[in-house]
């Protein structure tokens, strides 16, 4: 099976784009209106870029009547968006906060999850998220699609602050993902979640090396 997207039809009858680049990490975002409204919605096109400065990114297509996701305006118009990580425990709140809803609503309340105050960013976490990130709005990219009239938005951004529940962290000072179980994209309606963790070293790789891929501080 192969085909050009966009210049021929998918052979197949659901498209294989989104089920090959898996897992994909949910970026779970909790933003703030400029009217007080608190957003929150996953976004399955969401990464980090680097680690210093450590920035990351999420990309919104806009919706069909060509209106900018509210997630894009609010971060752009206070400067701020929140990443909280999404769990196997707190699915079915992440996918409530899928839902189309209108740009009025407070969707921690609509998907039953408890507000807690930033440090840094205006609005509010996820309490019940065990990490999050306050991301300072660096810049916006409008990219058009295939379709007339649309535009992808993929969105910068540069963590200022790094919080993890105490629980969720190991006597060696790793966070204990397994305890943590993310969730992750698998494409179509499909997700998956992380219950094992195996380690692999670079071999001849030096010190510095394998601290900084490690991670160490």
């Amino acid at each position: 099976m192969e085909y050009a997207p966009g210049h021929e039809p998918c052979p197949l009858p659901f498209s294989p784009f989104k089920s090959c680049t898996v897992p994909r990490p949910i970026g779970w975002l909790s933003t703030i209106s400029k009217d007080g409204v608190h957003n929150l919605a996953p976004y399955s096109q969401w990464q980090n870029l680097t680690y210093d400065p450590p920035m990351v990114m999420f990309a919104a297509n806009q919706h069909a009547d060509g209106r900018r996701k509210d997630t894009v305006v609010n971060a752009e118009e206070t400067g701020w968006f929140v990443w909280n990580m999404a769990t196997w425990d707190l699915r079915e709140a992440v996918n409530i906060s899928a839902m189309a809803v209108t740009s009025d609503v407070d969707e921690f309340e609509r998907a039953g999850v408890t507000k807690a105050a930033c440090t840094e960013a205006p609005g509010a976490y996820v309490a019940e998220s065990p990490a999050q990130f306050e991301c300072r709005h660096i810049a916006t990219h409008r990219l058009p699609e295939d379709t007339p009239g649309g535009f992808v938005d993929v969105v910068y951004g540069r963590v200022e602050r790094i919080r993890v529940d105490d629980a969720m962290i190991q006597p060696d000072g790793k966070m204990d993902i397994a305890k943590i179980q993310p969730i992750a994209r698998m494409g179509y309606y499909d997700y998956t979640v992380v219950r094992e963790v195996f380690e692999m070293r670079i071999p001849g790789a030096s010190q510095a090396e394998a601290d900084g891929l490690e991670g160490k501080s």
